[in-house]
């Protein structure tokens, strides 16, 4: 087989039903299972698949006794065909909207960045001169990392995953926008809220309302307890939502963080149902960036950068 390939090869002997057939082998784990899957017969989809391997130059799949698994080469192949399959079909409901709105932006963000955020970029986006369409996804930034990969997502407005986006090197690329600071809170009335320092260990013998587990807020207060020599305490509460957070802060079920920018705006601060507590040392400032998958250009990506101003 030839060591290097150029695109003009693999343009003229690959299809998109050919991607299909590759993503359908993966998810069946056989020739068997994935021909009748495509309505076709074993010979004619092992046929195929050497075809393929033939077009890309190395094999994709490792031939075993349990089945086929895909090879280091094929995993990438492979992950490459699922986000072009994605594209067409994104491409196609763009198509069909080309008449009101140059284009579709398919955005990630995590709740607090989607709400306190957010809403003047999209309103930049959808109240332009040529209006784009919006879909916005409010997950945890894993959730949200994982929708990028599989091109679910055209870019992610988010707190900065260092150690996530360490696993993707070379596959995604960020932009800092900005850093959010992040404000522990109490009910109103509640002794931490007079104290004029107040240290980690005396946060661990309180009650918790915590974001959930393996997201990013919850990382941030375990990394302040871990810096104290302390264990994190168990939740009484978790939510996802910064702002149901503040809510059952004020409603006196715990303390908990959020970012100041959440607490400030939201209606229990202003009411004085809620306060922050001058914690001595703070929790640290997280940046936030724009992240999305390296390669080429994607000009719905361009559009929500000059929404954002870059």
């Amino acid at each position: 087989m030839p060591e290097a390939i150029e695109p003009d090869h693999l343009v003229a002997r690959l299809r998109f039903r050919h991607l299909r057939l590759l993503t359908e082998v993966q998810a069946r784990g056989s020739l068997r299972a994935a021909a009748q899957a495509l309505n076709l017969t074993q010979p004619a989809l092992s046929k195929a698949l050497t075809e393929i391997e033939h077009a890309f130059g190395f094999a994709l799949f490792a031939r075993g006794a349990r089945g086929l698994t895909p090879t280091a080469q094929g995993q990438v192949v492979l992950r490459g065909a699922g986000l072009l399959l994605r594209e067409l079909t994104h491409v196609r409901a763009e198509a069909a909207a080309a008449s009101r709105y140059e284009a579709s932006v398919r955005i990630g963000a995590p709740p607090f960045v989607a709400q306190v955020y957010l809403p003047d970029v999209i309103g930049r986006l959808v109240q332009g001169q040529t209006p784009v369409r919006v879909q916005l996804l409010e997950e945890r930034v894993p959730a949200l990392i994982a929708a990028l990969r599989r091109g679910e997502l055209d870019a992610l407005v988010t707190t900065f995953p260092r150690q996530m986006l360490a696993q993707d090197a070379g596959a995604l690329q960020a932009i800092k926008l900005f850093a959010v600071q992040f404000a522990v809170m109490a009910p109103a009335g509640h002794a931490l809220t007079r104290a004029r320092r107040v240290g980690w260990a005396r946060l661990s013998q309180e009650p918790w309302v915590m974001p959930g587990v393996d997201s990013m807020g919850r990382k941030l207060i375990e990394q302040c307890f871990a810096q104290a020599g302390l264990p994190a305490p168990l939740p009484v509460v978790e939510s996802s939502s910064p702002t149901t957070s503040i809510q059952l802060v004020a409603a006196g079920l715990g303390i908990g963080v959020v970012p100041d920018v959440a607490l400030l705006q939201h209606g229990a601060f202003r009411a004085g149902a809620v306060k922050p507590v001058r914690v001595m040392p703070a929790p640290p400032a997280s940046a936030v960036a724009l992240i999305c998958r390296s390669g080429p250009r994607n000009p719905r990506v361009a559009l929500l950068e000059r929404a954002l101003g870059l």
